[in-house]
């Protein structure tokens, strides 16, 4: 029996040796021509970055390359943190030619939706987007599945925060049959007492939710700012944040006032709601639709026409009132030849049409992302200490927004997915 245990110690040993040596010979030295810090909105030219594992180890011009490092020549290129999508649905896909937009939430089935989630979470991230938010519609905890197979190296895609199932008043965003009031599951789940809130959200904490979603007002009942304070206090208590899905101005002044993380859409907010989510530190994640996606919600092209105008002018009075935004696409339907990716980089047109500074976007993009996630210390910059998330384009997001379309190289946790052809 001594001597079992003294080999299995023995080969203990040595695999920790093995890995020891196997993680010191992973060093990445990346070349940057340009190196974008999107907290400032400036960059270093000639820039050197140090990658060990996962991690960035160092960051400036003139480091030493250390030997039998593998060197990525990216001086032709503009060198940034990867980017962030706070609002997704990797797992829910309308197709164009069915634009019914909550039947297929009632269709199809978990491992469909596995399947959706796995090809959208790879097309996010050679696309660039290296961290997202996943809010929801994903049926039976299939995002959580999603961001653990992740997690594992099983399938690529971004770093997913995962919100579970929606918390809504009965329905959710349904409208329901009197003898099929099942129909609703396992897609929302209904809370309308604080009893159900607070189950609800537990349910979701121990199902492996890391944020809570919340539908505010997609019925004419509508949950109150007592209501949605209930629910903050109680995520904050597992050490989680709520997004509050917004569409009217009584909603979002609902969940302004309660303090919730961030207000998504928030379409109809008015100037003075804005203000009071500036005060209370909410973020916006706009979902700023341009015409010619909005086209693809089904409802035809005036409806596209007056739901990018509303979206457009939002955009541009919260710019102005100066409340913090983030970066949100809510791409749950899909466009002929787009990928997801694309599709999430097409709503950049809507900022450029609004006159948006591309320093701005691209904040909305990274840092201020980051902070919405409670991620910032691990990803969101191009730091010592950080996750080596990183991207890079010919052309420079800092005067053109759109060069974000022609993303070249993808690197997520220190692992390469993406490089520049022939490189």
């Amino acid at each position: 029996m001594k001597l079992k245990s003294s080999r299995r110690a023995l080969l203990a040993l040595a695999l920790v040796a093995l890995c020891g040596a196997a993680a010191r010979a992973q060093v990445t030295v990346i070349k940057a021509g340009r190196l974008v810090d999107p907290e400032t909105g400036t960059a270093s030219v000639n820039q050197i970055i140090l990658v060990e594992g996962r991690k960035i180890k160092a960051v400036g011009a003139g480091i030493a390359v250390p030997a039998g490092a593998n060197v990525l020549d990216l001086s032709a290129y503009t060198v940034l943190p990867g980017l962030f999508d706070a609002h997704t649905h990797l797992c829910e896909r309308t197709p164009p030619e069915d634009r019914d937009l909550f039947s297929n939430d009632i269709r199809e089935t978990g491992a469909y939706r596995a399947i959706l989630g796995t090809v959208n979470a790879r097309e996010m991230l050679e696309a660039g987007f290296t961290t997202v938010r996943d809010v929801g519609n994903a049926g039976n905890y299939v995002d959580v599945d999603l961001r653990r197979a992740v997690e594992q190296g099983l399938v690529p895609g971004p770093t997913i925060i995962s919100a579970g199932r929606i918390i809504a008043p009965f329905g959710g965003q349904y409208h329901l049959q009197p003898e099929r009031r099942e129909l609703g599951q396992p897609e929302y789940l209904f809370a309308d007492t604080r009893d159900e809130m607070r189950k609800a959200v537990r349910e979701n904490v121990h199902f492996g939710a890391k944020v809570i979603k919340i539908v505010v007002d997609d019925q004419t009942y509508i949950y109150s700012v007592e209501d949605i304070r209930f629910i903050v206090e109680e995520a904050r208590s597992a050490g989680l944040k709520v997004a509050a899905h917004c569409l009217t101005e009584q909603g979002a002044r609902n969940a302004a006032e309660a303090g919730v993380a961030s207000i998504e859409h928030g379409l109809r907010m008015s100037d003075e709601t804005m203000e009071v989510a500036r005060r209370n530190g909410v973020v916006l994640v706009g979902t700023d639709f341009p015409e010619r996606t909005a086209l693809y919600l089904g409802a035809g092209p005036e409806f596209a026409k007056i739901f990018h105008a509303l979206f457009l002018d939002r955009l541009k009075r919260a710019y102005r009132v100066g409340i913090t935004m983030a970066y949100g696409t809510d791409a749950f339907f899909a466009v002929p030849g787009e990928t997801r990716g694309t599709l999430a980089l097409s709503y950049l047109d809507s900022y450029t049409e609004a006159g948006i500074p591309a320093p701005y976007v691209l904040r909305m993009m990274t840092t201020n992302a980051a902070r919405l996630l409670g991620v910032e210390k691990e990803r969101g910059a191009i730091r010592p200490g950080l996750a080596a998330d990183i991207i890079a384009t010919p052309d420079d997001p800092l005067s053109d927004i759109t060069a974000l379309r022609r993303v070249a190289f993808v690197m997520k946790d220190g692992k390469l997915y993406k490089r520049p052809e022939g490189r």
